[in-house]
């Protein structure tokens, strides 16, 4: 599923890190899963947690078997962003970020200039594809502090980056201070890892990579380096 700043093209690579010693027993947990582009990838028992309710209606509804529309004109999606009240959630939630550019919720209608590619229907087979992927994940829809974590889990977080620190549906500033403290709390009963450009000094990089990302239709795209961090150090 199309996501702003989603980690599917690397994923394989961090999962192989993320889950290094988990056992069938362990739930693998994140609260920030977005478009679920790791989690879906992930065997074993998940549960995945977002702010935005928009997000899980989604989410929970394509796990139900909803199917959406196969086009979305730009009429319906400037209706849908107007009148989001007037429509089912999960369709929203399709809406504001499937169809929009680079699946930033409501950030512009996704078109080809050139007419060369149909986003309406790259949209609608990503998430039928992805789908079924869904069926085994516990959804629920809250702020990552009240995320249930079950004991012994592995936490991966993927919070908004600074250079996007409004925290999503709420549109308030995301405290990074708050979030890196309930990270070394979580670290003493379970293991966990966040994607970020930087960290804490107590908390270790393990991995690293310079992509591409896009931003706005507008702003285009920039590169940066991803890099994955851990605390090591729990006492």
């Amino acid at each position: 599923m199309k996501y702003m700043g989603s980690k599917n093209r690397y994923a394989k690579e961090i999962i192989s890190i993320i889950t290094k010693g988990r056992e069938c027993s362990n739930f693998y947990v994140e609260p920030f899963c977005g478009g679920c582009n790791v989690i879906d990838k992930i065997p074993g028992y998940r549960l995945a947690s977002d702010i935005n309710p928009y997000l899980i209606a989604l989410l929970q509804a394509l796990k139900d078997g909803w199917v959406p529309p196969i086009f979305v004109s730009e009429e319906f999606y400037r209706e849908v962003k107007q009148n989001k009240d007037c429509f089912p959630p999960h369709l929203v939630g399709y809406v504001g970020f499937c169809i929009s550019y680079a699946g930033r919720f409501f950030g512009g209608y996704s078109r080809d200039s050139q007419g060369k590619r149909d986003y309406s229907k790259e949209a609608y087979n990503n998430v039928i594809k992805q789908a079924p992927l869904l069926k085994p994940i516990i959804f629920k829809c809250c702020d990552y502090r009240d995320c249930p974590i079950p004991s012994s889990s592995f936490i991966y977080c993927d919070p908004p980056y600074p250079s996007t620190k409004k925290y999503a549906f709420q549109g308030k500033d995301f405290d990074y201070q708050i979030f890196w403290d309930w990270c070394r709390y979580q670290s003493r009963f379970h293991k966990i890892f966040i994607s970020s450009y930087e960290a804490p000094p107590d908390f270790t990089c393990i991995w690293q990579k310079q992509v591409n990302s896009s931003l706005t239709k507008d702003t285009g795209s920039k590169t940066a380096t991803e890099k994955l961090f851990t605390k090591t150090d729990s006492a």
